[in-house]
């Protein structure tokens, strides 16, 4: 397996030199799902809602706005460097949005923003769904206050994006009431998949979701509860952790990542949960701020062989 996790208290400058080149780095900043969680027992895991950033071939990729968006750019304010980034947005609840008026980027002129979002109509973009969220009583600035460079660019899920040439990101939509985009990301020969927000199915398995799966390296999962929880909250739009695992076995998944844990999850609940999970299917990880996960690159193929000759071609 070639997946290596740390949790990592670097500043954010040196982090991001370790996602250049051929690195394909995942950090963590919001692993909650619902509403923000900050307290005395969400310290270890976290209490912020989601966010996760992405590096990988000159792309940065940052999944959802949530609260954790927020610490996420003031670190890379301090860090300096350049911002090109592109945001790729599961769904517009706004657990997953409302940290966006709260990143230091989007204020930044210098900052070059492109939001992705798939799973709206025609009729109603993601930039009319911003400004709505941004308007008055509800929001005492509007959306023009941003002075990043953004591009709104609203897609179809099922579609394939290409952020930078020799990253691709392919696309489906998940089972999230107003709906909801699962995405897979591949680069030098490894893959991440990020699947939240989602209900299973009943019986069997999205053909749909397998089919982005299949054979990824890294998946990131909506586990908001635990099988005994469900079935009180069928329809609700969300899995469980054994789902998680379940589905990264059905579908060969390297390692799985726990992810979206629901509000009132203690970080002594999610002790618990890491070692049951653990048990259940060793290497998978309970979401946390902080963790860091690097995708090591493929291995070369061996060089053509002349069979022809004495020296490989």
């Amino acid at each position: 397996m070639t997946v290596r996790s740390t949790i990592n208290s670097a500043p954010h400058s040196a982090w991001a030199e370790a996602g250049g080149g051929a690195a394909f780095t995942v950090r963590f900043w919001g692993v909650r799902g619902s509403i923000a969680a900050p307290g005395p027992g969400t310290i270890r895991y976290g209490g912020n809602t989601a966010c996760i950033e992405v590096r990988c071939g000159g792309a940065h990729i940052v999944f959802d706005c949530g609260t954790g968006i927020r610490p996420l750019g003031e670190a890379l304010v301090r860090s300096g460097e350049p911002l090109d980034i592109d945001l790729l947005l599961t769904h517009s609840h706004l657990d997953h949005i409302c940290g966006l008026p709260f990143f230091a980027p989007a204020f930044d002129p210098a900052s070059r923003l492109r939001l992705w979002a798939g799973h709206l109509p025609p009729e109603r973009p993601f930039r009319t769904v911003l400004s709505d969220m941004m308007t008055a009583p509800l929001f005492p600035v509007p959306v023009e206050i941003f002075r990043a460079q953004c591009e709104y660019r609203d897609f179809s899920a099922g579609q394939t994006l290409e952020p930078k040439p020799g990253v691709v990101v392919r696309t489906c939509r998940l089972n999230h009431p107003d709906g909801a985009t699962g995405y897979r990301v591949e680069f030098g020969g490894r893959s991440l998949c990020v699947l939240t927000d989602t209900e299973h199915l009943a019986e069997g398995r999205d053909p749909v979701i397998l089919d982005l799966l299949r054979g990824a390296d890294l998946m990131v999962y909506d586990s908001t509860y635990t099988d005994a929880e469900y079935p009180a909250r069928i329809g609700w739009g969300h899995s469980t952790w054994q789902e998680c695992l379940r589905l990264a076995e059905a579908a060969g998944v390297g390692r799985a990542v726990i992810f979206h844990h629901d509000p009132a999850r203690t970080d002594a609940e999610l002790d618990v949960i890491a070692a049951e999970a653990e048990a259940m299917r060793p290497g998978s990880l309970v979401a946390r701020e902080g963790m860091e996960l690097t995708l090591q690159a493929a291995a070369p193929p061996f060089p053509a062989v002349d069979r022809n000759s004495s020296t490989p071609s």
